[in-house]
């Protein structure tokens, strides 16, 4: 065990003699720049301080965005008031006024305010499209990178639901017409994720022009709007078994791409705690998994009555302990090593396994509906 202690001891020791050296390389460019700026005359010293305030702001406030995710809570399905659930969505309440509403819906609202309104939406942040001092792309890194993957994460969840939620579950067996508030929800959320008010580092229009993140507060009110029609009977929602085993395919379809993506760099790309790429795919799949987790939990209280009927509860529980437990896989480092690896261990693989389970139990379901 002594060579062992002393193994570790010089690990950790090589480690920190890298991180110092690349730290030191890293402030060449600013010790240069403040002799530099020390070493001239006073409105010299005011032109540039005046140029590089906005810039110094700037970074330091990204660098606060990006430190961590604002209202991250695994728990958060239990705040969207299923419990309050009345009737289904779009039918009516006995004995009362108005119709049920959809919690699928009210799952995909409260998943877009955490992104674009308790969060800051990192992707079109204009310093985390410099990259580090213009020269590395953040995703090349292992800092200040993983809130954003993992808000694209979510986001892709989201698309995903309102593509379905415009195409079948909004409409009365897919021959009505598509609700106008879904069919422009879907529209907005499909806006290009990286557009900010100037863009002169990218083939997006230079600007000015509108940002991402206001496209996806559209798609917010439109949400908003279809929930308020729907509890006054005014909108459709098409609680059928087919939409439900519909919906479970594209999901399954979506997290079964995402698990090919994460075994296949666990497979490749062993580089253990210094693979620049293995946090931004953990996270990323990690926000996906996060927003289904509100999403099917909603779908479960849209569909009651048929989850219930074909006797699929205990399965979509299972499924949605997989989930919970994807999400709730928190590594200080997250590592990409061997998979029977002690010292850098393989967090790409474990995050995959549970999402493949989720992934069996969902074709579970799906064939049970399907019977």
């Amino acid at each position: 065990m002594g060579r062992v202690f002393d193994w570790l001891g010089e690990l950790l020791a090589a480690m920190w003699r890298i991180l110092r050296q690349l730290l030191s390389w890293a402030a060449i460019p600013f010790v240069a720049l403040w002799r530099f700026y020390w070493s001239r005359g006073r409105w010299t010293k005011i032109i540039v301080a005046a140029i590089l305030a906005p810039w110094i702001i700037g970074s330091l406030n990204f660098v606060w965005q990006a430190a961590w995710i604002r209202g991250f809570d695994p728990d958060y399905p239990q705040t969207l008031g299923i419990e309050a659930r009345a009737a289904a969505p779009g039918v009516e309440i006995e004995g009362g006024e108005g119709c049920g509403v959809s919690y699928i819906v009210e799952a995909t609202s409260h998943l877009i305010d955490f992104n674009v309104n308790v969060n800051n939406w990192m992707s079109s942040n204009p310093f985390y499209k410099m990259g580090f001092l213009l020269l590395i792309d953040w995703r090349d890194t292992k800092f200040f990178d993983n809130k954003a993957a993992f808000q694209r994460g979510v986001h892709q969840a989201v698309q995903r639901t309102l593509i379905e939620l415009a195409d079948r579950l909004g409409r009365v067996r897919g021959t009505s017409e598509v609700d106008p508030d879904l069919d422009t929800a879907r529209g907005n959320i499909q806006a290009d994720q990286y557009t900010w008010v100037l863009n002169p580092f990218s083939p997006r229009p230079f600007g000015p022009t509108t940002r991402s993140q206001a496209y996806y507060r559209s798609s917010l009110s439109n949400l908003e709007s279809f929930q308020e029609r729907l509890a006054t009977c005014d909108a459709s929602f098409d609680v059928r078994a087919d939409n439900l085993l519909q919906f479970l395919d594209r999901v399954a379809s979506d997290i079964g791409s995402t698990s090919a993506t994460l075994m296949e760099r666990a497979a490749n790309h062993n580089g253990g705690w210094f693979d620049p790429r293995a946090d931004d795919l953990f996270k990323d799949a990690q926000g996906q998994m996060y927003a289904y987790y509100g999403i099917l939990a909603g779908a479960r209280a849209d569909f009651a009555e048929i989850i219930e009927g074909r006797e699929i509860a205990t399965l979509w529980d299972n499924m949605m302990d997989h989930i919970e437990q994807a999400i709730r896989l928190r590594p200080f480092v997250i590592s990409n090593g061997a998979e029977d690896g002690w010292v850098m261990p393989s967090h790409l693989t474990a995050l995959g396994f549970y999402v493949l389970r989720a992934r069996s139990n969902m074709v579970e379901i799906r064939s049970v509906l399907d019977r």
